[in-house]
């Protein structure tokens, strides 16, 4: 189910908030009767009509995008900043990222018009792993690398347990580089993992999610997902496992 601005919005036919006054205006039915509750939602089987035009569903489709730094993870930004669909002026559906990547973070995102599918893929419930690369300040000890494996405690709760490994180190540049794999997705959460541990971040990217990866892929480019990929996401969703 989504909201009937999304699914408008989504169809091509306004942008969200040109949608949510279409409905407050009664310009929109939902199976032949006028809808004027903004929270009202929808599914595939219902029948919409805006202007007594029935709009028809955008074809679905699924994108692996390798973002670059200093790119905002959403489809418009008020401050007038580069965003993730503008690598995308070609395409006719209103894509959208799954989840996002920091500002000043790279790798691998998804994109889709397809919201049921989005949900699943960010639900936490789910624990699709993410595996990320950093280059920390400074050398963690084992006992710092521990701390995390077994979940630390931030501002928010503690964190779930996450797979680390010291991929490099540099004593003379005092640097090193860690693989961490999380199943969570909260805000900034692996800066503020390797913060806790007095090892800040001085570069970060994603390298997968859960089988995918950016083989191939230069920081900007894009490949749509093939149809075993998104069938494999949607049984790692339901059931945790693909096997």
């Amino acid at each position: 189910m989504e909201r009937l601005q999304k699914v408008i919005a989504h169809a091509g036919i306004a942008s969200r908030r040109k949608a949510e006054e279409l409905i407050v205006k009664g310009k929109v039915k939902v199976n032949g009767v006028v809808v004027k509750e903004l929270g009202t939602k929808v599914s595939g089987n219902d029948r919409i009509e805006v202007e007594g035009v029935q709009i028809e569903s955008e074809e679905k489709v699924y994108y692996l995008f390798y973002k670059p730094r200093a790119v905002i993870s959403a489809a418009s930004d008020d401050k007038g900043r580069q965003v993730v669909t503008d690598f995308f002026p070609n395409i006719p559906q209103r894509i959208y990222p799954i989840g996002r990547l920091d500002y000043d973070t790279s790798g691998l995102l998804l994109l889709t018009n397809d919201g049921e599918f989005a949900n699943a893929i960010m639900h936490p419930r789910y624990e699709i792993p993410k595996t990320y690369v950093a280059r920390l300040k400074g050398l963690p000890s084992r006992e710092a690398i521990k701390k995390l494996e077994h979940g630390i405690m931030l501002e928010d709760g503690k964190t779930a347990p996450a797979k680390v490994k010291v991929t490099s180190f540099d004593k003379k540049m005092n640097k090193a580089i860690v693989e961490i794999t999380i199943h969570e997705g909260r805000n900034r959460q692996v800066r503020r993992m390797f913060d806790a541990i007095g090892h800040p971040v001085s570069k970060l990217k994603r390298e997968k999610l859960a089988f995918l990866t950016l083989h191939g892929l230069n920081a900007g480019e894009a490949r749509e997902l093939t149809p075993h990929e998104v069938k494999l996401l949607r049984t790692l969703s339901e059931t945790g496992s693909i096997k």
